[in-house]
């Protein structure tokens, strides 16, 4: 009699909610909620690599969103000390700031510090335009994650260090989702070595990317006096050139003369150009003009002078 009881009292009979909820709707608590979450009470990704830049572009989403608000919720996650941190979704908190909004809408995530640096870095690298700093800073954050999730090896096997299951480098499983060559993420790479002001010149093109490659192998000092040079001379180091500092830096022979020296030395080939800084021109031109621009009314300027000239001599004869 008593194990009848048992048996009936473990026997779980269904609600009335039950019968008329779906499966969908019970489970609803445990799945994401869209919770709109103040702006002041977002801060953004701590070191987040990737420029949020008040552009043509961005006035174009703050605009959008003053119309018709943010459509793709963020995606954010609760700090320990209160309030949230941005894990995808930085333009569109700055649309939303310019569009006078006090509030997001916002998918809260529990993420760990590496699972929110993966999902961090692939939304942005999603963008039609993404600088080299930002690779290259973007590509280290990611590549070290991706090593810490793979786990720490013993010592006796130190060089597995960023391997999967399947043997895989981390390196190599970054270079096959981003669609790099391996030896290309870690060229990447290099470039946060360089020193801000240089690195700025890789993002403006200023330098090219294998030369700048070369150029991070230089200490600090040797960086700074490289920038001190070029700009001194209007002149930035060819790939060759830079392979030539590397060595010297390697071998403890580089300085400021070395550099100089390198620097303004007759490249084989090289036609005798002259350059004008832009400073001396710029206060002929319109502020909106472009080098190009000044550079097409100079040489119009310069033809009418020659032919203006050549009017000259023939009245002389």
């Amino acid at each position: 009699m008593a194990a009848k009881e048992d048996r009936r009292a473990s026997i779980k009979l269904t609600t009335v909610d039950d019968l008329f909820t779906t499966e969908e709707t019970r489970n609803a608590p445990q799945k994401e909620q869209i919770k709109e979450i103040p702006l002041a009470d977002i801060s953004d990704f701590l070191d987040h690599p990737f420029k949020v830049k008040a552009d043509d572009a961005m006035l174009e989403m703050a605009e959008s969103v003053k119309q018709y608000g943010v459509l793709v919720p963020v995606l954010v996650r609760p700090k320990t000390d209160g309030g949230f941190e941005m894990v995808a979704g930085h333009r569109r908190k700055k649309a939303s700031e310019m569009a006078g909004m006090e509030s997001i809408p916002c998918i809260v995530r529990e993420l760990d510090d590496d699972q929110a640096t993966i999902i961090m870095v692939d939304s942005n690298l999603q963008r039609e335009h993404v600088s080299p700093s930002e690779k290259a800073f973007a590509y280290r954050m990611k590549l070290n994650a991706m090593k810490r999730q793979a786990g720490r090896p013993s010592k006796e096997n130190a060089a597995q260090v960023g391997q999967d299951i399947n043997g895989k480098y981390s390196v190599e499983i970054l270079a096959e989702q981003v669609g790099e060559s391996r030896n290309q993420i870690q060229r990447y790479i290099r470039l946060t070595e360089l020193i801000p002001p240089i690195l700025e010149m890789v993002d403006n093109k200023d330098i090219a990317f294998s030369p700048a490659v070369e150029i991070s192998y230089l200490a600090e000092k040797e960086q700074q006096a490289l920038l001190e040079t070029m700009h001194a001379e209007d002149c930035t180091p060819s790939l060759a050139q830079a392979q030539r500092m590397k060595k010297l830096s390697q071998d403890g022979k580089l300085n400021g003369d070395v550099i100089f020296g390198i620097l303004t030395e007759e490249k084989p080939n090289q036609k005798e150009k002259l350059t004008i800084r832009k400073e001396r021109l710029s206060r002929f031109f319109p502020q909106d003009y472009s080098a190009q621009q000044m550079e097409e009314i100079i040489v119009q300027l310069v033809e009418n002078w020659y032919r203006r000239k050549q009017r000259e001599r023939e009245h002389e004869r």
